[in-house]
């Protein structure tokens, strides 16, 4: 019975989180549009939206909490590895260099991003109580051949745009110190692997995809 409550409890608590992740998510959304139906511009992006996205992403640091805890199977490296990339590009290249936040880059970015988690959260929130319809999942698994290859282009490219920068303001030099090389080479090299570990992902949610969507069609067969 006990155990029945643990369950139970950890079901509304993924519900609760990931619903919540989903409307502020949307909120960003809303915020990016309006922004840009207002002002004609895309260059006020990161000045509308940019603290809510910093608050949500550092906040998806509970998604990989829980992966080790294993009350998801998500494990721990995956989720620590998407939540790790985005979390450095936010806080210590995007929020850092102020040259660089009316980059239409930033717009992609985060245009692209909120658009992949008001799918991905309520796949998760509706799959917590079992009520999860099959055009949310197949949207779900989906929706990422697009959104994902533009958002980590965004990345790629804000990134690439922000060397410069970098390389002129000496960047978390004293963080460096004791090394043999600074954060600027730490971004080129960066830079030369992300592809690669993107593409790991990617390929990854390709094997997922034929798993859940061949699920389904299995489960519609049966009816």
């Amino acid at each position: 019975m006990a155990v029945n409550k643990i369950s139970t409890l950890l079901k509304l608590y993924l519900f609760a989180y990931n619903s919540l992740q989903a409307i502020a998510w949307l909120m960003s959304l809303i915020i990016i549009l309006r922004s840009l139906a207002s002002t004609k511009s895309i260059n006020g992006t990161y000045a509308s939206a940019g603290g809510l996205i910093c608050v949500l992403q550092t906040s998806g640091f509970m998604e990989v909490i829980h992966g080790a805890i294993g009350i998801v199977p998500s494990g721990v490296l995956s989720p620590l590895m998407q939540w790790g990339g985005r979390t450095h590009f936010l806080l210590a290249i995007v929020s850092k260099i102020k040259e660089i936040q009316e980059l239409p880059a930033v717009f992609i970015t985060f245009l692209f991003w909120s658009l992949g988690e008001i799918i991905r959260y309520p796949h998760y929130a509706l799959n917590c109580i079992g009520t999860c319809p099959s055009w949310i999942t197949y949207l779900r698994y989906t929706a990422f051949i697009v959104l994902y290859p533009i958002g980590i282009g965004g990345e790629i490219w804000l990134m690439f745009q922000a060397l410069p920068y970098i390389r002129d303001k000496n960047l978390y030099a004293n963080s460096f110190a004791g090394l043999p090389f600074g954060y600027y080479d730490f971004v080129r090299v960066l830079l030369l692997f992300y592809p690669f570990l993107w593409l790991k992902l990617y390929i990854y949610l390709f094997t997922q995809r034929r798993k859940k969507l061949g699920q389904q069609k299995a489960k519609r067969k049966m009816k």
